[in-house]
């Protein structure tokens, strides 16, 4: 492996820089397809731009903050001590990828992740599970530093603290490599995106690539007819959900009647009272239309329509 940089006293503008020349352990699941969070797309467009987005939630906040706690009860229930990288790190023999791990174990060729999760997301951390996006993060920390297993430590708010150790897998690692690299040199090196996902990180790679349309007779449609057929078959399907779960929701208005609130051991309904109040629009229009122009704003964007033709 090789050390890109030391981390210590790094400006984050510059870390998150350096995260952009190659594929890191939080994008490793979702160049996998198993982040349910993020599309391969997303990846495409930050590795690919030259903005540095500086994306930050309440949820990586916290993560953020309770590393150190997590890692400190990870040393209390093991028994192992653990320290700091700090270093961002690249494979020399598979360049593409690079790691910034939590904590390294002091004495063993391993590594440490911390995760914070909340209480929702407990599920998927029962029975020894790991997160499939989380698992290949460790694999390819394990990768990137040539390590024999990995450690991740997870707190759970309110409920428990729980960790796993994860053992090398060769062929777990030879798969991820492949994936990685043939993401790497056939969509972020050649420029050529991958193919979308349905996730809104794909939707706004498009709407930037694709701003504007250019008048012009259609062009000839080929190799679509099967997938519209589909999409016609999910409308349909999605209108039958919609239905149903509107029935549930007006059974559950039924039950309520004049009450606020209905409650038992797994659920909370809540049928409250909302006052809110919109502009009539129409009516500033027309009664005030110097008002209106005013304040207007004029957006631009592109309006897909499919229609079949009889």
């Amino acid at each position: 492996m090789e050390k890109i940089i030391s981390t210590v006293g790094l400006p984050r503008q510059e870390w998150l820089k350096k995260r952009k020349t190659g594929i890191g352990g939080s994008d490793a699941g979702v160049v996998c397809g198993l982040n349910p969070y993020s599309g391969a797309m997303q990846v495409y467009a930050d590795k690919t731009s030259d903005e540095i987005s500086d994306y930050d939630n309440e949820a990586l906040r916290q993560g953020r903050d309770f590393e150190d706690y997590v890692a400190k009860r990870f040393m209390e229930e093991t028994g192992k001590k653990v320290r700091r990288a700090n270093a961002l790190y690249r494979n020399e023999q598979y360049p593409f990828m690079i790691a910034d791990v939590d904590r390294m174990i002091v004495g063993e060729r391993a590594g440490l992740e911390c995760k914070t999760v909340n209480l929702y997301n407990a599920d998927q951390w029962k029975d020894g599970q790991i997160p499939p996006h989380y698992m290949i993060q460790c694999y390819h920390y394990m990768a990137v530093l040539d390590l024999d297993c990995f450690y991740i430590a997870a707190l759970i708010f309110g409920k428990q603290f729980i960790w796993r150790q994860i053992e090398r897998d060769e062929e777990m690692i030879m798969n991820l490599r492949t994936i990685e690299k043939d993401f790497w040199e056939n969509h972020v090196m050649k420029r050529i995106p991958p193919a979308p996902d349905g996730s809104e990180a794909s939707d706004r790679w498009i709407r930037q690539a694709f701003p504007e349309a250019e008048k012009s007779a259609p062009i000839p449609l080929y190799g679509f007819d099967e997938r519209l057929e589909r999409r016609k078959e999910v409308l349909e399907l999605m209108k039958k959900l919609e239905m149903e779960k509107s029935q549930i929701e007006q059974e559950l208005q039924m039950y309520l009647g004049d009450s606020e609130a209905a409650q038992n051991e797994k659920y909370s309904i809540l049928w409250k009272n909302v006052v809110s109040s919109r502009l009539d629009t129409t009516r500033l229009k027309k009664e005030e239309p110097e008002v209106y122009q005013k304040f207007a704003v004029k957006n631009s964007s592109r309006r897909l329509t499919i229609k079949e033709i009889a």
